[in-house]
């Protein structure tokens, strides 16, 4: 094999040399852990009045709410502690749905909000969870909805024909997003969440289960890139068809 000029192989030394200078320098920032928005000594009380106030709706069969109301004032005061927009919002959407519970006929809506927003709070890492202040957010605007609603425990008519048409048109666009080449699965992520939403929003529970069902399909093809299998998008068109025979019968 040919030997390199000693010119050659200088510079190749020094390129090799700054590279690995380059790449010591940036180590430290790599390394470096991400930065805490919350005391942790904070963030241990809050992960553990998660726990409680999740024990307590746990047991509110079994021992009503006498611990119940007062985990979610433990949890409030934590709130006043964080000085944190998102918790206080979440912290007083939380006592405002908490006393929609002594009606003698409690919405399902607020059922239904408050235990999908007590099971997310249980999270391992509390305040400092990557998406805790979009939940939070999320969260207390679900159960603010719920809070203020007028719910008789009747259905309206006039909100389910426009959820129905709606939701027909919208599985249009998903028609031809999947029809696409290549298969827009953007636009079928976005339009699937937009539809859990909406179907959230009015306790139009089956829906909502089999748009989560599709969107676990989506997730799983959009991160393999499968979409275009044709097995994969038979699957989507059947999970559309059955969304699509839920919704019309929403009406009837």
């Amino acid at each position: 094999m040919a030997e390199l000029p000693e010119d050659n192989l200088a510079d190749s030394n020094a390129s090799l040399n700054s590279a690995l200078e380059a790449t010591a320098s940036i180590l430290p920032w790599l390394a470096k852990p991400k930065k805490r928005r919350f005391a942790p000594e904070l963030n241990t009380r809050w992960i553990a009045a998660c726990q409680r106030l999740n024990l307590a709706w746990a047991e509110r069969h079994g021992d009503g709410l006498s611990d119940f109301r007062p985990a979610v004032f433990a949890l409030y005061s934590l709130t006043l502690e964080t000085v944190d927009a998102d918790c206080l919002r979440l912290g007083e959407a939380l006592a405002s749905a908490t006393d929609r519970l002594e009606e003698a006929q409690t919405s399902r809506r607020v059922i239904a909000a408050l235990s999908a927003c007590i099971e997310c709070l249980t999270e391992a890492d509390g305040l400092e969870h990557p998406n805790f202040a979009e939940r939070a957010q999320h969260f207390a605007q679900r159960l603010e909805s719920c809070a203020s609603a007028n719910d008789d425990g009747e259905r309206s008519a006039i909100i389910d024909r426009l959820f129905v048409a709606e939701t027909l048109e919208r599985l249009e666009r998903m028609h031809d997003a999947l029809a696409a080449l290549p298969p827009d699965s953007e636009t079928l992520l976005l339009e699937t969440d937009e539809l859990i939403q909406h179907a959230e929003h009015i306790s139009l529970f089956g829906i909502v289960h089999s748009a989560r069902q599709l969107m676990q399909t989506l997730n799983q093809a959009h991160i393999h890139q499968s979409l275009e299998s044709e097995t994969i998008r038979a699957h989507v068109l059947r999970q559309l068809t059955g969304l699509r025979q839920q919704t019309v019968t929403v009406n009837g």
